[in-house]
């Protein structure tokens, strides 16, 4: 298990005794489903997300038409019913996916997409199932952050297994939370900071140092140009700390 080194940081500790500038402690649980092609369990504080990946021999159907080159990778998020304090109705009791979940599922997708050469995947279609066992904030930033472990180990095994002649994997990616709170600048928010946030962001970059997302709100407030520079450099140095603690988790 790797565990995410702490960004420095000379502010006041919030509730949980973290300073503005701190994540939470980051592990990673490899290997955790065992019919899946690459697993692991991201414990981040205590938001737990399982990342799965399975591989299926074919494309999409759209794919095949267009004569498009390559594979595809596509995901899935949910949380499930005990995650959360009050319990969550499943998806599939209310017979439609809701439009949080699918957000988050269309944005772990893209994200994956980004690490990878989807040419050299070949034609085949990988699937990143995510689904949320305790929720305490940044439940998307853990899901992406766990599924890109995931699909690294799914790529290894597929090597291994002579159905990759060469690695399509390309830049790490990692995503986290920052806000203000209070009117102070806070990197990876728990559950009770995101519910008090004036603003709202989530990052997602990979290890080049490119932006492949940038989710930002205000929430019944504004902010300046200056307060969106501090978050984002809160959250690069938070990237930073998420991409060793990735390292760790794949050197083992």
């Amino acid at each position: 298990m790797a565990e995410a080194p702490s960004v420095p940081g000379g502010f006041a500790p919030r509730a949980d005794g973290r300073g503005a500038e701190q994540l939470r402690p980051v592990s990673f649980q490899n290997h955790i489903a065992p019919h899946a092609t690459g697993s692991t369990l991201i414990e981040w504080g205590n938001t737990r997300v399982i990342c799965g990946v399975t591989v299926e021999e074919t494309v999409p159907r759209w794919m095949k038409e267009q004569n498009v080159a390559g594979g595809w990778i596509t995901a899935e998020y949910a949380m499930l019913p005990y995650s959360t304090l009050q319990r969550k109705q499943r998806d599939s009791t209310r017979g439609r996916i809701d439009g949080r979940s699918q957000e988050i599922q269309r944005l772990i997708g893209r994200a994956m997409r980004a690490s990878i050469d989807l040419e050299k995947l070949g034609s085949r279609t990988i699937w990143v199932d995510c689904d949320v066992l305790q929720a305490d904030g940044g439940t998307r930033t853990a899901a992406i952050t766990g599924a890109y472990v995931a699909l690294s180990l799914a790529v290894r095994k597929l090597m291994a297994e002579g159905k990759l002649s060469q690695s399509p994997m390309q830049h790490a990616v990692a995503a986290v939370s920052v806000g203000i709170v209070a009117k102070q600048a806070l990197l990876d928010l728990c559950y009770v900071e995101d519910a008090a946030a004036e603003v709202d962001l989530n990052l997602v970059m990979n290890s080049a140092g490119e932006f492949i997302e940038l989710q930002g709100s205000g929430e019944e407030a504004t902010f300046s140009e200056t307060q969106l520079a501090e978050l984002l450099r809160l959250g690069k140095a938070g990237i930073q700390g998420l991409l060793a603690a990735q390292q760790g988790a794949l050197a083992v």
